[in-house]
């Protein structure tokens, strides 16, 4: 039997349930985890999009690394845990995660947001990574999403042992130790609908440079814009410390 258009995203869907290794008793609700609402009025086939999953896939997510964080950092408080869940929930860990399963060749979007590189755009691949959650936790129950998270956030949780600090404020520490006026942030554009913005932000540090960021709000934005910054400042120190090792060799 020859199959129809009409199934080939369920057949692509398919693709990425063998991938997160579950079987899903009711296949369209991977199918609308992995929809855009470009594509609604296009190629709807009966889907909406993945933004009421995207909801409930947040707290899901929230739910299962919460409760790991606890049982790791028995002895922590409160506070520094909330710092641990805040970057392990946020924007930058999900997409990096969404990339690790390829997440981005199975959304469906529509022609003008591929070509605008959609499928590798963090906000994206955020969104739809909490959606495929939510989806998972719909069709199997909460071990079911559990069995997803837990292999995939614990080498995160352990990388990473010392209490992480948010980065804009790790970006202010950085010019205040230093005796650089504090950091300053320019939003560079918005793009997007009212109902799924995309704000792009730059952050410059007197003399040492600028980083951009984006994400589903300014504030977003700037954290994204702050991290890759420190990242390349971070980078930079690195590098200049491997070169003064080698002219002393």
């Amino acid at each position: 039997m020859v199959s129809s258009k009409k199934d080939a995203p369920l057949s692509q869907s398919g693709r990425l349930a063998d991938r997160l290794g579950y079987s899903f008793t009711k296949p369209e609700r991977l199918l609308t985890a992995l929809t855009h609402s470009s594509t609604l009025g296009q190629d709807r086939g009966g889907s909406d999009s993945y933004e009421r999953l995207e909801f409930l896939g947040d707290r899901v997510l929230g739910l299962v690394v919460a409760d790991l964080l606890l049982a790791r950092f028995a002895q922590e408080s409160e506070g520094a845990i909330a710092k641990r869940f805040a970057l392990l929930v946020s924007q930058q860990v999900l997409a990096e995660v969404a990339r690790d399963i390829g997440l981005g060749e199975f959304i469906r979007l529509s022609p003008g947001e591929d070509d605008s590189g959609g499928r590798d755009n963090p906000a994206i691949l955020s969104d739809v990574m909490e959606a495929v959650i939510a989806a998972l936790y719909r069709d199997g129950g909460l071990e079911v999403a559990r069995a997803f998270v837990e292999p995939r956030w614990v080498p995160l949780i352990e990388a990473d042992l010392s209490p992480p600090r948010e980065p804009k404020t790790a970006l202010q520490e950085w010019a205040q130790g230093r005796g650089l006026p504090l950091p300053s942030y320019r939003l560079v554009s918005r793009k997007g609908p009212d109902h799924e913005p995309v704000f792009t932000v730059e952050v410059t540090v007197s003399g040492e440079g600028s980083g951009e960021g984006t994400g589903r709000s300014k504030r977003l934005a700037e954290q994204a814009a702050a991290e890759r910054l420190l990242a390349r400042l971070d980078r930079q120190k690195t590098n200049k410390d491997q070169s003064q090792r080698k002219g002393r060799a």
